[in-house]
């Protein structure tokens, strides 16, 4: 059988040599390089007493030329995952161009830091199978278009959607123990390997991976490569001179100041919200800003830059172009959505939430209008903490409006006693925001009205479009005692159990 298997099946010679090993030669015989010659270390060439290493992301060093079959070629900075540790060498699977496997010297290695899955423009995070159909089916993408998106009916999941001519198909990706697989016993470490895989092997699948979708916001600026953006700073280079910064068009105005879109460095969308120093404690602003700095989560908008030197402050953040959520709620395209995306921006937005109550910071104004859209439809929480810093008598009962009692515990309303719990009281009414798809809470009563009939006990009712035990969620957010209300971490488990159970069966 061994010449049989060795004379038809030569491309696996290495497996073969693994199975039936042969006895390395004495001298420098053909195929086997001499030691005298190279300074590389040279490769075993019997078994040899290799350890199963857990699978680890390296990056070449050097460029390396394979001297045998058993070897791997790289060019310095590819990226390989490591298989096997044989003694001087790693048996890697590299990553880039075609799959292939073999021995590379660890002495042209070096660990490697994983990219993150937003980094990879076939990614899309936030967006439903709805929003994924009617993106790959615009002009601006062609047959073989996909994306990777997470997936609405299973959490920990992920769905594949390909344009296939004038219709989308959607393929489960499962997540297992110990990788991801979209057809049982093809089994991968990541979703880059995997996309790698089925774009050699598409033929498995019955359709092409030609080419990532293209994003809307890139496809309403047509064909022609924008400028490359600028790099953003590390932490120790946040502060930026205002000169970088021009202001285009104002979005909004609220409690802490006005909001503008800008240009910095004339090339990167941002948004810019300008501090108004009447209203704010500025002695503590510097502080907050340390902390919005030690913040990251996907789930939080992003910081990008400060202008804290002199007035006005600037805090300058990542621009989300669809705008707050309450708005976006409101406008056509909000309103066209349907119960899976309202459950998903409800679970973004206490996954948001879930990561400051662990960090123990309260938000203070929680409600749709600080939560932002983005283009994939990902919900971000915004503004967190400067509601702590307006000054006390800016931001009181008696000072009228100023307050947002409709979304404010009784507590925090009455007495100024704020905790991860106020917040949740605010987040129940975020989500009647949600399900009545921007609907002001309270409608008619005002903040003083509101306030008597909260204390004395009403509660806003069930929205027509709200699944029972979601008002159920929001009627336990809004318990007299704060001690009541769940954590922000319990209702995050049980909007996710809520949207898996309630969503379509299929992706």
């Amino acid at each position: 059988m061994e010449p049989f298997l060795r004379k038809r099946l030569t491309f696996l010679s290495f497996f073969w040599d693994k199975i039936w090993p042969v006895a390395a030669p004495d001298d420098g015989a053909p195929g086997f390089p001499d030691p005298a010659a190279s300074a590389e270390p040279e490769p075993p060439a019997t078994e040899p007493c290799s350890a199963p290493v857990p699978m680890q992301l390296f990056q070449a060093l050097y460029d390396f030329r394979a001297r045998c079959s058993a070897e791997l070629s790289v060019s310095r900075g590819d990226r390989l995952y490591a298989l096997k540790e044989e003694g001087d060498y790693i048996f890697a699977r590299r990553l880039s161009g075609p799959p292939s496997t073999g021995l590379v010297p660890i002495t042209h290695l070096a660990k490697a830091t994983p990219e993150t899955l937003s980094d990879h423009p076939w990614y899309f995070s936030g967006i439903s199978r709805a929003g994924a159909q009617q993106l790959l089916l615009s002009p601006a993408n062609a047959p073989g278009a996909f994306l990777i998106r997470p997936s609405e009916s299973s959490h920990g999941d992920y769905s594949l959607s390909v344009r296939v001519q004038a219709k989308v198909r959607h393929y489960r990706i499962s997540t297992a123990a110990d990788g991801l697989y979209l057809q049982k016993g093809r089994l991968f470490p990541s979703l880059e390997e995997l996309l790698a895989y089925y774009k050699a092997n598409w033929k498995l699948i019955r359709n092409p991976l030609l080419q990532p979708c293209v994003p809307q916001r890139a496809a309403s600026r047509g064909t022609e490569c924008p400028p490359p953006p600028q790099k953003l700073p590390q932490q120790d280079e946040w502060e930026r001179p205002r000169s970088e910064f021009a202001l285009r068009r104002k979005l909004g105005e609220g409690y802490f100041g006005e909001v503008w879109e800008g240009l910095w460095l004339g090339s990167t969308p941002v948004a810019v919200k300008i501090i108004k120093s009447a209203y704010m404690k500025l002695a503590d602003l510097s502080k907050e800003i340390q902390t919005l700095k030690s913040l990251k989560h996907e789930r939080l908008i992003r910081l990008h830059a400060v202008c804290s030197e002199g007035q006005p402050v600037y805090i300058v953040t990542e621009l989300m172009r669809k705008g707050n959520l309450q708005a976006f709620l409101g406008s056509p395209e909000g309103r066209a959505l349907g119960l899976p995306l309202l459950l998903s921006f409800a679970c973004q937005v206490a996954e948001g939430m879930s990561y400051l109550e662990d960090r123990r910071i309260v938000h203070r104004d929680l409600a749709a209008r600080n939560v932002l859209v983005g283009d994939d439809l990902a919900c971000k929480v915004a503004d967190f903490g400067l509601a702590r810093l307006l000054k006390d008598d800016i931001y009181s009962p008696s000072s009228g409006s100023k307050i947002p009692v409709k979304w404010t515990a009784p507590e925090a309303a009455n007495y100024r006693i704020y905790s991860q719990k106020s917040d949740v009281w605010s987040f129940g009414v975020l989500l009647y925001e949600v399900f009545t798809y921007g609907q002001c809470p309270y409608e008619g009563l005002s903040n003083h009205e509101t306030l008597q009939q909260v204390t004395r006990g009403y509660r806003l009712p069930c929205p027509a479009s709200c699944p029972v035990e979601v008002y159920t969620l929001m009627l336990e957010c809004w318990k007299g005692s704060p001690e009541e209300r769940p954590a922000f971490v319990t209702l995050q488990k049980k909007l996710s159990a809520a949207h898996r159970r309630l969503a379509p069966a299929h992706t």
